[in-house]
């Protein structure tokens, strides 16, 4: 039988097929070959395939404290809340899952499924609430963990969200089954994201007023200079985004507003992570920061 690999016209298919070959037979490619044939040939692959199979390669070198979403933008129930105030916190994230927390957020509970209180929407008495009943066992793991690890556990214990703990045993973030599984296909958008636009652009006006649409990531240098304002950096934080969760100490959720130093922010797009975009209008000079 003929060994030979098939003959092609490409040469970057022969190249390919050839260091197949090797791999074969007795000298296996390093993952960093690996990486470098998929970048190299452009004739087997195509750009979404690569960036998958780059993924897949990736997860076995990432740890959970790389992609976790941190402690401070962690989306919480307390346990001690209303019923009305817990499913506000489930409308605006949009989550199907919480980590239910004590006295702080190194208290984690249990988890807590959305679907666990829709029977309970609209029933006036929430005295009967016993949260404690619906509470799934958290899965605790280290900041060190590797993804394929994890993304293995997660399908052997049918669990979706694991919480992150640091060394000394504190909770320092969380990682869901949907985070780790972006990090192979990329950024999952639905129908309802807006496309790319430029990082200040004017919007329809509200009440009267100029409005404008302001990416999070937009610098503070930047945006003085279209609004001719005198925000300063901190150490903190350099964007317009960085800017509004400084002044709220907490990553705010879709439709909040801040108003600070004569502007008035609402977020109108965020995630678990981040905030993308928000409405900017102009309430003032001299108003004092407050939220709302």
């Amino acid at each position: 039988m003929n060994d030979k690999p098939p003959s092609t016209n490409g040469s970057g298919k022969t190249g390919l097929f050839k260091r197949v070959l090797r791999a074969i037979k007795d000298d296996p490619l390093s993952r960093d070959e690996i990486h470098d044939l998929l970048q190299e040939d452009e004739s087997v692959f195509g750009p979404e395939e690569k960036e998958m199979l780059s993924g897949v390669l990736d997860v076995a070198e990432t740890q959970v404290r790389e992609v976790m979403v941190p402690r401070s933008q962690m989306v919480v129930i307390e346990k001690d809340q209303a019923l009305s105030e817990m499913l506000d916190v489930i409308i605006c994230s949009g989550h199907s899952r919480f980590p239910v927390i004590g006295e702080d957020r190194d208290e984690v509970l249990g988890v807590l499924l959305a679907k666990d209180l829709l029977k309970f929407f609209g029933d006036s008495s929430e005295s009967e609430l016993q949260i404690e009943k619906f509470l799934r066992p958290a899965s605790v793991i280290p900041e060190s963990k590797r993804l394929n690890a994890l993304l293995k556990e997660f399908r052997d214990s049918h669990n979706h969200m694991a919480i992150v703990v640091d060394e000394y045993g504190g909770v320092s973030g969380l990682l869901t089954i949907e985070d780790v599984l972006e990090e192979i296909v990329g950024e999952i958008d639905d129908e309802h994201d807006p496309e790319e636009a430029e990082f200040i652009q004017p919007d329809k006006d509200v009440d009267g007023r100029p409005c404008f649409a302001v990416r999070a990531l937009t610098r503070i240098e930047d945006f003085n200079e279209y609004f001719g304002c005198e925000f300063t950096e901190e150490e903190d934080y350099d964007t317009v985004g960085g800017l509004v969760m400084h002044e709220l100490g907490r990553l705010p959720r879709l439709g909040e507003k801040l108003s600070h130093s004569g502007f008035e922010f609402c977020v109108t797009r965020a995630d678990r992570r981040r905030i993308d975009t928000l409405q900017v209008t102009r309430i003032g000079q001299d108003s004092e920061a407050s939220t709302g």
